[in-house]
């Protein structure tokens, strides 16, 4: 008796520490990640046959299509993405192939990235003050802000992107998130690899002023988890967009490869990572699209650019039914992302989100 009196405490102690530690484990982690104006028709047929030989707009057409044409749609976006293809669309769910009527929606009117980011980041439009890319601090409360406004939730969010707008969007300064975005640097408690980036990004010029390569960008959200791990996390891929702007299709399909395979990176690193595997949800998109007619307006976007409103969503991970390329009718819209996100991390979800959570 005098044995079992002694052995209780320490049976309860551990039956304690095995239920926080089960219920540690099992909370969910949820990674955002964006690839700025990439449009729904490469995603789901590959490379355009009007763009990928076109010398306007490529300057190795025999390269190109050696890489990413194929006979086939299917074949075609699997060349381009393997990953999503190959090894997402079996875990999870691809939303807005318009052709076999799944249909994703912006609601803002702007078409273009502040007010698309605005929406998904916050589950809402705002066409009356969000109307520009100016650097103007987002009145608007994100997701991540409202995450690490809970007690669960402080220091466990943070935000990676390519375009230096994004600390006003995320509204750094009052949110508290930390957000490396643009050319800034990776500061506090640095690992070697950290200051090689730092290092790298200062001789390493960028093709434009206000957007840094995705690598940089992807390289400093993966040490940042590595170290940190937080819960909430959100990249912003921005060379398509960029890209494209260029008119440099070559370029534009080469960084969407690119980017699939830095995804990829992602995905594998959560799956070695204790705190992360499967326990985490990934949720992509993108914040506009782009035009398709005429020819020259694959370039542009925005509310003259007919079609630039049409965007897409991909789901895997945790909790995620497998039901792979959507193909009955239905109508989704961006501004159901942040409040299916706040479903999925058990935080309740304010009424300013105009989005249903989706049923996922």
């Amino acid at each position: 008796m005098k044995n079992l009196k002694k052995v209780l405490p320490l049976f309860c102690l551990l039956v304690m520490m095995i239920s926080g530690w089960s219920q540690e484990k099992s909370e969910t982690k949820v990674i955002l990640i964006t690839l700025d104006g990439f449009r729904w028709q490469e995603l789901f047929t590959g490379a355009d046959s009007l763009l990928v030989a076109n010398k306007e707009y490529v300057h190795d057409a025999t390269m190109l299509k050696n890489a990413f044409w194929k006979d086939a749609p299917k074949e075609r976006r699997e060349a381009l993405m393997p990953f999503i293809w190959n090894q997402a669309a079996k875990m999870g769910q691809l939303h807005g192939n318009r052709t076999l009527g799944s249909k994703v929606n912006l609601t803002n009117s702007m078409w273009f990235s502040y007010p698309g980011y605005n929406e998904i980041l916050t589950g809402a439009a705002d066409d009356v003050r969000i109307r520009s890319n100016a650097k103007n601090p987002n009145p608007n409360t994100t997701i991540l802000e409202l995450y690490s406004n809970t007690s669960e939730g402080k220091g466990k969010a943070a935000a990676f992107g390519s375009w230096d707008v994004f600390p006003y969007i995320i509204n750094e300064e009052r949110s508290g998130v930390p957000v490396n975005a643009g050319f800034e640097a990776a500061t506090e408690n640095l690992n070697e690899r950290e200051k090689f980036l730092n290092q790298l990004q200062e001789q390493i010029p960028s093709p434009w002023g206000s957007v840094r390569l995705d690598a940089f960008t992807h390289h400093y959200a993966l040490e940042h988890m590595k170290k940190n791990h937080p819960k909430l996390v959100y990249i912003s891929y921005g060379e398509t967009d960029d890209f494209a702007h260029d008119g440099d299709y070559q370029a534009y399909l080469k960084s969407a490869h690119n980017t699939d395979a830095l995804i990829k990176e992602v995905w594998e690193f959560t799956q070695q990572d204790e705190f992360y595997k499967d326990q985490t949800i990934f949720m992509l998109t993108t914040d506009h699209g782009r035009g398709t007619q005429p020819l020259e307006t694959w370039k542009s976007h925005g509310s003259d650019i007919k079609g630039a409103g049409q965007v897409w969503f991909i789901t895997f991970g945790k909790d995620i039914e497998p039901m792979g390329e959507v193909t009955q009718e239905e109508q989704l819209h961006s501004n159901q992302i942040a409040p299916t996100i706040l479903k999925y991390m058990g935080i309740p979800i304010p009424n300013e989100m105009n989005g249903a959570p989706m049923k996922l």
